[in-house]
């Protein structure tokens, strides 16, 4: 008697699971498509060393001296002594 019953309980649970699966494959199938990015991808930031220590920044992050590139406004005295 005690098998019919875990039997029954596992036949129960796979008949849920199999229920969620194929609900979750309906959503999937049934899916409005998204837009398509206008944008367009992402363009690439220069990258530059900082004169003094050489770290590498994103150009618009620099501070431009007479000598170079810098990292910091400590590094771009520095670079200019």
């Amino acid at each position: 008697m005690k098998y019919l019953i875990v039997f029954v309980v596992v036949l129960v649970g796979v008949w849920l699971w199999r229920n969620s699966r194929r609900a979750e494959l309906r959503e999937k199938k049934f899916k409005p498509p998204t837009a398509p990015n206008v944008a367009g991808p992402k363009q690439a930031t220069e990258v530059v060393a900082c004169a003094v220590c050489a770290v590498h920044l994103p150009r618009p992050d620099a501070l431009p001296g007479s000598r170079g590139l810098y990292c910091s406004d400590a590094h771009r005295r520095q670079g200019e002594a």
